[in-house]
C-alpha cells in the first residue's frame, strides 16, 4: 500500500499536548515504550475512559508482580494474534524486547509450543492465551489443571487479566484502525513479517 492509497484514520491521534492533566500518563507510556501509543492518543478526546485504561494497565506491570515481564507480553502476543489484530501484535512483540526478551525466543513464539526456548510453565500461559484470545473463547478445564500445575492463583489472575486487557485493545485499535508508529512497524517487518504479519489498514 503506497502513502497515496492508504486511508485516512478513522479518527485521528490529537497531539500528546492536547489535554494538560493527561501528561503523566503520557510520560509514563513514554518512559517504558519510547513513544505514546496513537491508541492513547486517539481515546484522551474522553479523558476519564483513557485514565480508567492507564491505570488497569499500569496494574498489570507493578514491580510486585512474580509473572515475567516478557511472558506476559508474549501472553498478550498470542492473544492478540488469535484475535487478529494487527496492531496489537507488533506492540506486544515489541514491547517484550524492551523488556529484555531475546530476539531469539520472539523469533520463536509462533512455534512456542515445539520450541526448546519456552518452558512447560510458558507454553500452557501461552496455550490459554491462544484459547482465551480466540471467539468463541475455547479455554478448557483441563488447561486450568495444567495452569495451577505450574502457577498460583495470584498468577493465574494476573495473566488472565492481561488477555483481557488487550481484549480491550484488540477490538479498540482492530475497529479504529489505529495508525502504527514507526517502532512497532519495523518490530513486524523484522520479526512477524515472514509468519504473515502485515500493518494493513494500521500503516499510515
Amino acid at each position: 500500500m503506497t502513502q497515496q492509497d492508504a486511508p485516512s484514520p478513522r479518527l485521528d491521534p490529537l497531539p500528546v499536548d492536547h489535554n494538560p492533566e493527561l501528561a503523566p500518563h503520557f510520560a509514563a507510556s513514554l518512559k517504558n515504550l519510547g513513544f505514546v501509543p496513537n491508541s492513547m492518543l486517539i481515546m484522551q478526546r474522553r479523558p476519564e475512559i483513557m485514565k480508567a485504561f492507564a491505570a488497569m494497565s499500569a496494574s498489570l506491570w507493578l514491580p510486585s508482580s512474580t509473572v515475567p515481564g516478557p511472558l506476559k507480553r508474549l501472553v498478550a502476543h498470542v492473544a492478540s494474534r488469535a484475535a487478529g489484530c494487527q496492531y496489537c501484535m507488533a506492540h506486544t512483540a515489541g514491547g517484550a524486547l524492551h523488556l529484555g526478551l531475546e530476539e531469539r525466543k520472539l523469533a520463536a513464539v509462533w512455534d512456542y509450543q515445539t520450541s526448546p526456548l519456552f518452558s512447560d510453565a510458558e507454553r500452557i500461559a501461552l496455550d490459554v492465551a491462544a484459547a482465551a484470545g480466540s471467539v468463541p473463547n475455547c479455554v478448557s478445564d483441563d488447561m486450568f489443571v495444567t495452569l495451577r500445575m505450574h502457577w498460583s492463583e495470584e498468577q493465574i489472575v494476573e495473566i488472565v487479566a492481561v488477555i483481557s486487557v488487550f481484549g480491550f485493545l484488540n477490538r479498540w485499535n482492530d475497529t479504529m484502525a489505529t495508525p502504527l508508529e514507526e517502532e512497532p512497524v519495523h518490530v513486524g517487518e523484522k520479526f512477524l513479517a515472514s509468519h504473515g504479519w502485515d500493518a494493513g489498514k494500521h500503516k499510515r
